[in-house]
């Protein structure tokens, strides 16, 4: 049986999680009878197992299994679609722009060496949005569906602590309610960071959340920050005639957690699609012009002034938790200097009933990690034990093309003092990919000198996105490069680049 280490996260601590104390006893489903005509209102007079309030994917996913798990559970959203950030304004249409706008693209740009003769093409933008409101719409009436499914309450409102076990909650249709819980889950979620001195108005200056609903394409777009939103939204409007322009503080796009030599690939990549990065620079202002925008920005250590222009800027230099509005000092809960609610590794607040999943406190800001914790917090609560490791929680970025990695850069790994090796494998030399003619980019895996271990695996070129998932599995099971080596891979297939890149670390690929 393979061992497996303790996954390296400052964020919190992941070793194998602890019993829960005499408080954390798992509870039993309330036996009580609910008026399900009274749809959209909590029954006040029945203490609900569990209560969560957000129902974005952190949130939603723990109301699922916890109706699985046999739990009286309701969930509260104010938005009144569930799905929070990611589905309704984030990964969802955010991804269906990024698909259609790439068919755009490659249709302009590149049928003709495919033997693929087309006439006059045109964008409909109009169309091309609603095609990802279709989307977005499906996919949250099925989650409302699997909260039926598994007897979730739904509660559309505003929810706000009045007591430690207590919430109210004002309605969206009208009036005010309360619901009670014997346990609660915080799963509010994240916003965009604003930028200092500019004005989100999401049709000018804008988020991400503007960024997916723009009404015509901008002749010239600035972005504020180098790291995966705003290279994604930025690669969308690029694709569809924007000029963009990327400026970072870091050297690096991507953000830090992206190795460098594959941010560097990346960034050619990119640049050669006709992006234009400004990296080592800081924006200093922003002013209107007319109906346009300077951005003044220079050097990050200092050094002469630059104006770029505007039709559009768009910031995107990350994210914040988001606990407005939820009374938090009426129940003493805690807050980190980030804005973070502070747990043990059990998602436990200082009220031991009261945990927190998700964005709003520590860790990547990603869904499928929330969703993970959503699992981990309501097994605690039924079962005793839970677990995520955190080192393994993979990462992609849905350019053209993609980029996707799990574990330990490169420096991250040298700067541990660890002994490594790596070993690559370009797609240009993978025959699936030479008959698709998308070569671009490689795979890369880093893994101990002494043990073979993998450490990281980094990817950049086509359905990388999909092919971390083996590296994840790899990972997660303490898996070593020979392991992966000697894994039969289907032939001919992108996955056999993962294979090769694997056999080049602990010895030679047969194909390059």
């Amino acid at each position: 049986m393979l061992s497996r280490t303790v996954p390296r996260c400052a964020a919190r601590p992941t070793a194998l999680l602890r019993p829960l104390r005499p408080h954390g006893a798992p509870v039993r489903p309330a036996r009580c009878s609910i008026d399900r005509s009274r749809r959209g209102y909590a029954s006040e007079a029945a203490e609900k197992d569990l209560v969560i309030i957000g129902g974005g994917v952190a949130g939603y996913v723990a109301a699922i299994k916890a109706g699985q798990s046999g739990l009286s559970v309701a969930c509260i959203e104010k938005r009144g679609m569930l799905g929070g950030t990611c589905l309704n304004v984030g990964c969802i249409p955010s991804k269906s722009l990024l698909n259609n706008s790439h068919l755009y693209h490659q249709i302009l740009h590149d049928t003709k060496q495919r033997g693929i003769e087309v006439g006059e093409v045109k964008l409909n933008l109009e169309q091309m949005m609603k095609a990802k409101e279709t989307s977005v719409s499906g996919l949250t009436k099925g989650i409302e569906f699997l909260f039926k499914k598994n007897n979730v309450e739904y509660i559309k409102g505003t929810g706000a602590f009045a007591d430690e076990h207590t919430i109210n909650v004002n309605l969206i249709d009208g009036g005010e309610t309360s619901v009670k819980a014997k346990n609660i889950i915080i799963a509010t979620g994240s916003e965009a960071t604003p930028f200092p001195g500019m004005t989100i108005d999401e049709e000018k200056i804008i988020t991400s959340t503007g960024a997916i609903a723009l009404k015509q394409v901008p002749k010239k777009m600035v972005v504020i920050g180098g790291g995966i939103i705003g290279l994604e939204m930025g690669s969308v409007w690029s694709r569809l005639g924007a000029e963009v322009t990327v400026v970072e503080f870091l050297g690096q796009i991507g953000g830090p957690g992206m190795d460098a030599e594959i941010a560097k690939q990346a960034q050619k990549l990119l640049g050669k699609q006709g992006m234009k990065f400004k990296l080592n620079t800081k924006v200093k202002s922003g002013e209107e012009s007319g109906e346009a925008f300077k951005i003044n920005v220079e050097a990050a250590k200092g050094g002469k002034e630059e104006a770029i222009d505007a039709d559009v800027v768009l910031v995107a230099i990350g994210r914040r938790p988001y606990t407005a509005g939820l009374g938090l000092e009426n129940i003493g809960i805690e807050t980190d200097d980030k804005g973070r609610l502070v747990i043990d590794q059990e998602y436990r607040t200082k009220l031991p009933h009261i945990r927190v999943i998700g964005d709003c406190t520590f860790g990547p800001m990603l869904a499928h990690k929330a969703e993970e914790e959503a699992v981990a917090a309501v097994e605690f609560i039924t079962k005793n034990y839970g677990h995520v490791n955190y080192g393994a929680i993979p990462s992609v970025m849905y350019t053209h093309p993609e980029v996707a990695w799990v574990g330990q850069n490169e420096q991250e790994v040298k700067a541990s003092g660890v002994k490594y090796k790596v070993g690559t494998f370009p797609f240009s030399a993978n025959s699936r990919a030479k008959t698709n003619l998308d070569t671009e980019g490689m795979v890369k895996f880093i893994a101990d000198a002494e043990t073979d271990r993998i450490l990281g695996i980094h990817i950049i070129g086509p359905n990388a996105g999909e092919m971390i998932a083996e590296g994840t599995l790899a990972l997660e099971y303490g898996a070593s490069t020979e392991d992966v080596g000697r894994t039969s891979h289907a032939h001919p297939t992108l996955s056999e680049a993962f294979k090769e890149a694997a056999m080049a670390t602990y010895g030679k690929a047969i194909h390059y």
